[in-house]
C-alpha cells in the first residue's frame, strides 16, 4: 500500500483507513510518518472518512487478516471499490477468492488456525533499547509462543521512535527509526505499541517482561540529559 501512495503525484486528496485497530494504530502512525500530509481515519472517524470520500482522488482502506471480511461491505455499503488480498502462497481455495477482485501472493508466511491477537499501548512509556533487541529476539525466536506476525512502535531511551516488523518466513529486518523529533523532555505522549499475532500465546509472560523494559522516571531524565548533552557538544564543534 506504501509503494502504491508513494506514486501518487500528491498526497494531499489521498485518504487512508485502517478500521479494527482500537487504541494501538501501529500502522496509521507508520504511515503518518512517511505521508505527513495524507488523511488518516482510524476507529471512530467512520462518519467523517464517509465524508472525506467523494473530494479524494485515491481511497485506501485497509483490513487487517483478523477481521470479517465483509467489514469493508459495511463500512462501504453501495459504493464501488477494487477489492485486494494479499495472501500467502500456499493459501489455496479459501475465502478470499470469491471476495478479492484481485489476488496478491505474498510473503509465504505460515497459516496457522486458531491464532490470537495481543495488543497493548505503551504511550508514556520509554524502552531500555538493549532490552528492546532481547525481548524481540525472544518474540520471533518462540519464548511466548508461535508468532506468525509482530510490530510495534517504541520510544527509546536515546529519544527515537523505533518501528519494529517480524513476519514468519521472511528474513528479519533491522529496527526503523521514524521520521520523528527525539523525544528529551519527560514521558512522550505521542503513541507507541504493540500487536502480535500468533498461536498459544504467553500473554502474561509478555506483559511481565514488557513492563521490565520500561524505563523508571529517574533513568529517563538521566537518559535524556546525557543525549542533551552530546547532541549539545555535536553542535559546539
Amino acid at each position: 500500500m506504501c509503494q502504491q501512495i508513494r506514486d501518487v503525484r500528491s498526497v494531499k486528496k489521498v485518504i487512508y483507513f485502517c478500521p479494527g485497530t482500537g487504541n494501538v494504530p501501529i500502522d496509521q502512525t507508520k504511515i503518518a510518518t512517511e505521508f505527513p500530509e495524507l488523511r488518516i481515519f482510524s476507529d471512530g472517524q467512520e462518519i467523517e472518512f464517509l465524508y472525506q470520500i467523494p473530494t479524494a482522488d485515491s481511497v485506501y482502506v485497509e483490513l487487517g487478516a483478523y477481521l470479517e471480511l465483509d467489514s469493508v461491505s459495511k463500512i462501504l455499503d453501495h459504493l464501488t471499490y477494487h477489492a485486494i488480498a494479499v495472501i500467502p502462497p500456499e493459501l489455496k481455495n479459501s475465502e478470499y477468492d470469491s471476495w478479492a477482485n484481485e489476488i496478491i501472493y505474498g510473503a509465504p508466511a505460515p497459516m496457522i488456525i486458531g491464532e490470537n491477537l495481543w495488543r497493548v499501548a505503551t504511550t508514556g512509556q520509554v524502552i531500555d533499547e538493549n532490552s528492546l533487541d532481547e525481548f524481540w529476539y525472544e518474540i520471533t525466536h518462540g519464548a511466548y509462543g508461535i508468532v506468525t506476525r509482530a510490530k510495534a512502535i517504541f520510544d527509546v531511551n536515546d529519544g527515537r521512535s523505533l518501528y519494529c516488523d517480524f513476519v514468519n518466513g521472511v528474513p528479519q529486518i533491522n529496527f526503523l527509526e521514524l521520521d520523528l523529533p527525539r523525544h528529551l523532555q519527560g514521558r512522550p505522549q505521542r503513541f507507541s505499541g504493540i500487536e502480535i499475532v500468533g498461536k498459544n500465546l504467553d500473554e502474561a509472560a509478555l506483559k511481565s517482561t514488557l513492563s521490565d523494559c520500561c524505563l523508571s522516571e529517574s533513568l529517563i531524565f538521566q537518559y535524556q540529559q546525557q543525549v542533551q548533552q552530546i547532541l549539545l557538544e555535536g553542535q559546539q564543534l
